[in-house]
C-alpha cells in the first residue's frame, strides 16, 4: 500500500505506514482504539480525491480525521484502512466581506479561525467549547456549543461545501447565496454525517459583524433545580442572552482545582452562567432586566463579571469540566438533547440514578438549549465492574432522555460511545433511510462505517 500512496501523495513523509502514533488512532479521550494500515496527510482536494479513488477501487477503509478532539469515538480508524489527516489542510482560503462569507479548508482550526475574523470586524458565532477542533470536524457533528441559544449551531452557518465523494468524485454544495430552493437540499446530508458519506475538503461559511459589547453574569442559586426551573423565566424576559449554562458545585469544585480559579458565592449548590452580546446600551438593558427575573426566582446573588480578567477565568473554568474530572478518574463523557422544559426533570432522575447506583454523575450543560452534559465517573471500580455498571446506567440515561422527547446527541455525535444507545432508540424506518442513503453515496461501506447508523 505505501508504494501505492506515494504514487499519489509525491512525499514520503505525508504517507506513514509503520509506528502510527497512537493519537492518529483514537480520539482525545485515548481509550478506544482503532488500527490502521496508512496516515496520509493531503495537502489538496485532488490528493483527497486521488487517495479516496484507490480506496474505492479496493474497498479499503478509510477515516477522515480533523485533530481528533471528538469524545464518543468518531475519529477511531478500524481494520487495515486508511487515515486522512487534515491537519495540513489548514488555510483560510477568502473572507468575502460583501458577502459575509469564508472559504476555509477542513483543518482550520475554530481558535484561529475566530479570531482571524474578529480582527476584521466580524464574528463566526459556533462555540464549541473545545476550540482546538477543526472547522471541518465542528461540520462533522454539527458542533453546538455555549452561543447557541442566541445564534444556533453549526447547521445554521455553514453555507457551502465542498466535498469528495467515496469513489473520488469531487461535488460542491451549497454557495455564497443566503437562498437556495434549488432541488434537494443535499449540503445537510454532510453535516453531522460524522465522515459516513464524504470527505469535507473545503467549507464556505457565513459569518455576521462582531458584536460590540458582551457581558458575562454569574447567578448562584442554593440548589440546582432552582436554577434549571428559573431559566424558562429568563428565556421569556425578552433579554436574548447569548449563553445560559448550568453548573452543579461538585464540578465547579473539580475546574477549580484543575485551573487554580475560583468561583465566587462558594456556598452555592449551582451556577447559572450567562452572556450577552450587542450594542452596548442594549446589552445592559437585557442584563438588567434578567437580574430582576433571577432575583424572584430564588437566586442567591447576581454578579456581573465586568473584569475582563475575571470572566475569562470564569469561562476558562467552564471550559475544562471533562479534563478536569479526567484528570481524578477515568470517566465516560455524556452529550444528549431534552427538550428546553425538560432539563429539570431529567436532571432530578440523573440524581435519583446517582444515589441509586452509587456511581457519581456530575452535570452541567447548556440549560438554554436542553443540552445536557454529565461526566460518569469510574472511581475505583475495576474494568470489568466499571464497564458493566457504565452500561446499565448509560441504558437508562438514554432510555429516560428518548422518554422526555430526547436524543442521543446535541453536539458531539453518535460515534462508537453511543451507537448501541442510538440504535436501540432510533425508529426502523430512520435506520432503514439513512442507511439507504449510506448506500447510494458509499455503496462499497469504506467511510467511517463502523460508526453511527451501522453495526
Amino acid at each position: 500500500m505505501r508504494e501505492d500512496l506515494l504514487r499519489l501523495i509525491g512525499d514520503p513523509e505525508r504517507v506513514i505506514t509503520e509506528q502510527i502514533e497512537d493519537k492518529y488512532l483514537s480520539d482525545t479521550l485515548g481509550r478506544r482504539r482503532g488500527t490502521a494500515a496508512a496516515l496520509v496527510f493531503p495537502l489538496s482536494t485532488a490528493e483527497v480525491s486521488a487517495v479516496m479513488r484507490y480506496a474505492y477501487e479496493r474497498s479499503v477503509p478509510v477515516t477522515p480525521r480533523g485533530a481528533g478532539t471528538n469524545l464518543v469515538g468518531s475519529t477511531v480508524p478500524r481494520g487495515q484502512g486508511i487515515i486522512l489527516d487534515f491537519s495540513r489542510m489548514n488555510h483560510i482560503l477568502e473572507v468575502d466581506e460583501a458577502t459575509f462569507t469564508a472559504t476555509v479548508e477542513p483543518g482550520v482550526l475554530l481558535k484561529d479561525f475566530q479570531a482571524h475574523v474578529e480582527a476584521m470586524g466580524l464574528f463566526y458565532p459556533p462555540d464549541p467549547g473545545e476550540k482546538e477542533s477543526t472547522l471541518a470536524g465542528n461540520i462533522s457533528t454539527n458542533a453546538g456549543g455555549m452561543r447557541a441559544v442566541k445564534y444556533g449551531v453549526t447547521r445554521d452557518y455553514v453555507r457551502g461545501l465542498e466535498i469528495v465523494l467515496a469513489d473520488g468524485q469531487v461535488m460542491t454544495v451549497g454557495s455564497k447565496n443566503v437562498k437556495d430552493a434549488s432541488g434537494l437540499p443535499l449540503k445537510q446530508l454532510f453535516i453531522g454525517a460524522e465522515g459516513t458519506l464524504g470527505v469535507i475538503t473545503k467549507c464556505v461559511l457565513r459569518l455576521v459583524p462582531k458584536p460590540e459589547k458582551s457581558l458575562s453574569v454569574l447567578v448562584p442559586y442554593g440548589e440546582l433545580k432552582t436554577g434549571i426551573a428559573s431559566v424558562h423565566a429568563v428565556l421569556m424576559a425578552d433579554a436574548n442572552p447569548t449563553a445560559v449554562e448550568f453548573i452543579e458545585r461538585s464540578v465547579v469544585e473539580l475546574g477549580e482545582r484543575y485551573t487554580g480559579v475560583h468561583f465566587p458565592c462558594p456556598q452555592a449548590q449551582a451556577y447559572l452562567l450567562l452572556t450577552f452580546d450587542g450594542h452596548g446600551e442594549t446589552v445592559e438593558k437585557n442584563a438588567q432586566r434578567v437580574r430582576h427575573v433571577v432575583q424572584d426566582n430564588g437566586a442567591l446573588d447576581y454578579i456581573e463579571l465586568t473584569d475582563p480578567a475575571l470572566a475569562a477565568d470564569i469561562w476558562r473554568v467552564r471550559g475544562c469540566f471533562v479534563k478536569a474530572v479526567e484528570a481524578v478518574s477515568e470517566q465516560e463523557p455524556v452529550d444528549l438533547v431534552v427538550p428546553i422544559d425538560k432539563t429539570a426533570e431529567f436532571i432530578a432522575y440523573v440524581h435519583e440514578l446517582e444515589a441509586e447506583s452509587g456511581m457519581q454523575m456530575v452535570s452541567f450543560g447548556h440549560a438554554g438549549d436542553g443540552n445536557v452534559h454529565l461526566c460518569i465517573v469510574r472511581g475505583q471500580r475495576d474494568e470489568e465492574t466499571w464497564n458493566r455498571e457504565l452500561h446499565r446506567n448509560m441504558e437508562r440515561l438514554y432510555r429516560k432522555a428518548y422518554d422526555l422527547g430526547g436524543l442521543t446527541s446535541g453536539e458531539h455525535g453518535v460515534g462508537l460511545a453511543k451507537q448501541p444507545y442510538f440504535l436501540e432508540n432510533t425508529p426502523d424506518i430512520n435506520l432503514a433511510v439513512m442507511r439507504s442513503v449510506k448506500d447510494a453515496l458509499d455503496n462499497r461501506h469504506i467511510l467511517n462505517d463502523h460508526i453511527s447508523y451501522l453495526k
